[in-house]
């Protein structure tokens, strides 16, 4: 497959999809992803908001991460690791090197490694309020 740089809306939607599918059979994230999101189509909709805002500065994306993030961790008795979020990353990058090259996705990687750091530490601060 030849690839090319992530270019526009329906890119990033074949780059959520397709990652979203590893996530959902993943052994260890499958469950945790499976047991939370009970309407798939909306949420790869919400993924593809966030990240055309994130790589296109279009802002599509009004949500709040790490309050989403933090009420999963909740709801997983504070269980979420940073070997959760490496193993997410690891998906992550796979599946743009699987599918794209260039700029975009290569700050598709950098945004996801911040977001990723971030992330964890904002949960990480919650659990001891």
């Amino acid at each position: 497959m030849d690839r090319k740089d992530i270019q526009n809306r329906s890119d990033v939607k074949l780059l959520v999809e397709t990652f979203y599918e590893k996530i959902r059979v993943d052994k260890v994230l499958g469950p945790i992803f499976n047991g939370i999101i009970t309407d798939w189509d909306s949420h790869l909709t919400l993924l593809t908001d966030f990240w055309e805002t994130q790589l296109f500065l279009k802002r599509k994306y009004y949500g709040n991460p790490v309050t989403a993030h933090q009420e999963v961790d909740d709801k997983m008795n504070h269980t979420i690791t940073s070997e959760h979020f490496g193993l997410w990353l690891n998906l992550w990058f796979a599946t743009i090197d699987q599918l794209f090259e260039g700029e975009t996705a290569w700050i598709a990687k950098n945004r996801a490694q911040k977001m990723s750091t971030m992330l964890f530490m904002q949960i990480f601060q919650h659990r001891t309020k």
